[in-house]
């Protein structure tokens, strides 16, 4: 249990210092570096870049501890796992602290990286209706991309697919497609271009966790689970 343990905490780690990280990275590209004319364009580049950053780490970090602890790094996913009965309430119940301390650490480490304080709260609100729309859609689209190939027999495209849906979504949704609680959450921690304002977390979390059953429950219609499993 120690090393499945170990193994979310630094693999969402990973994630939260390459999502906050990339852009305090990019931070200035739409600031510094051009016109007032063609900020928009800036702003563009900064999202395609943030959303193939975190793309391509997900499907390093995925790979890496697959074997260990199946490489959840996300509170919906271990929690779609326990509702289905592929894992004991214990365990998720453990891996999801270990998701939530492991991303706040992996901001406060990408925030010192930086030369900024550990924890500078977020001054960013993302709120609105179509904000949390776009939060349920995004993690419903996720999540539904896991279930159909793990139990189709495909769980080694995984990796892969995880990396291309979340880049999707990060750049066809208004919210850049968080779908993550713990991920949500620790983003109060750097006052930063990838920051949320801790005002705006429970919405967005509430929108995950609804897109995330609805994921399931359509699952278990397209997709049911074999009795061997």
């Amino acid at each position: 249990m120690a090393k499945k343990l170990a193994a979310e905490f630094l693999g969402t780690a990973m994630l939260l210092f390459v999502v906050v990280g990339t852009g305090l990275m990019i931070a200035p590209i739409s600031d510094d570096y051009l016109s007032e004319e063609v900020n928009s364009v800036g702003a563009a580049l900064q999202l395609f870049i943030e959303g193939a950053s975190v793309a391509v780490a997900l499907v390093v970090i995925i790979i890496m501890f697959a074997t260990i602890s199946g490489s959840h790094f996300n509170p919906v996913v271990t929690m779609v796992n326990m509702i289905d009965r592929s894992m004991d309430a214990a365990t998720g119940s453990a891996y999801i602290v270990a998701q939530f301390l492991g991303a706040a650490f992996g901001v406060i480490v990408a925030n010192v990286t930086f030369a900024l304080d550990p924890v500078t709260i977020s001054q960013t609100d993302r709120i609105g209706p179509a904000i949390r729309l776009s939060e349920a859609v995004a993690t419903f689209l996720l999540i539904l991309t896991i279930l159909a190939l793990v139990r189709t027999n495909r769980a080694s495209a995984v990796p892969w697919a995880v990396g291309g849906i979340v880049l999707a979504i990060v750049l066809a949704t208004p919210s850049t497609g968080f779908a993550n609680p713990a991920l949500t959450l620790a983003r109060t921690l750097t006052d930063s271009y990838t920051g949320i304002a801790p005002s705006s977390v429970l919405p967005f979390i509430g929108a995950e966790v609804i897109g995330g059953l609805a994921a399931l429950l359509l699952a278990a219609w397209l997709f049911p689970k074999t009795e061997d499993e």
